[in-house]
């Protein structure tokens, strides 16, 4: 849905295809526990910068800066590992799987989210204030509750080794996917390394 004020996009690292189809195998066995809100294969994304309503007129330029950060980074390989839940596993709204990264693969994610960030600040889109910590959110639940049995079992996981080589934009549809679950559409794959 696109507000008067913009559409509601976000900057993203996606997993490979074959990363996604591994975790959502994991993941599917485990699915009837009740409580938890999972999010579709399709969803599972790092999301580098969330930005809350992007005008039209904005876009061409926030494509252009995002184009130009990406290129000052370099692919990395990463696998999707471990997991935890936010804010904590004993009060969880979101359970998340996290990322194995090396010292370098760290340093370009976290760059990227910086330059994801900058590009929208100076595109003058105003951006979500939180510290970036890379994770893909697996599960929410409506109500704060205890989720250890869930971090310890995604603490078990490791999948398969993909490299990211590349950044979307994506636009977030409220409330039209099955179970009145937000739609993503991707606006632009953005290539690191030029």
């Amino acid at each position: 849905m696109t507000s008067p004020h913009g559409t509601r996009m976000f900057v993203a690292l996606v997993p490979s295809a074959e990363a996604i189809a591994d975790l959502d195998d994991f993941l599917e066995p485990r699915r009837e526990s009740g409580g938890l809100r999972w999010a579709l294969p399709e969803q599972f994304h790092v999301t580098l910068s969330f930005l809350a309503a992007v005008a039209d007129r904005h876009l061409d330029e926030l494509l252009e800066r995002l184009e130009r950060a990406g290129r000052r980074r370099t692919s990395f390989e990463t696998r999707v590992r471990g997991g935890g839940a936010f804010p904590n596993a004993g009060r969880a709204r979101v359970v998340w799987a996290g990322l194995d990264l090396d010292e370098r693969g760290e340093t370009e994610l976290g760059r990227l989210a910086t330059g994801a960030r900058a590009a929208a600040a100076r595109t003058g889109i105003p951006i979500d204030g939180r510290r970036f910590r890379a994770h893909i959110t697996v599960a929410r639940l409506a109500r704060p509750a205890e989720v250890s049995n869930w971090v310890r079992l995604l603490d078990a996981y490791t999948g398969p080794s993909w490299r990211a080589d590349h950044i979307e934009l994506v636009a977030s549809h409220l409330g039209e996917g099955p179970g009145r679950r937000p739609r993503y559409e991707t606006v632009a794959e953005i290539p690191l390394g030029g």
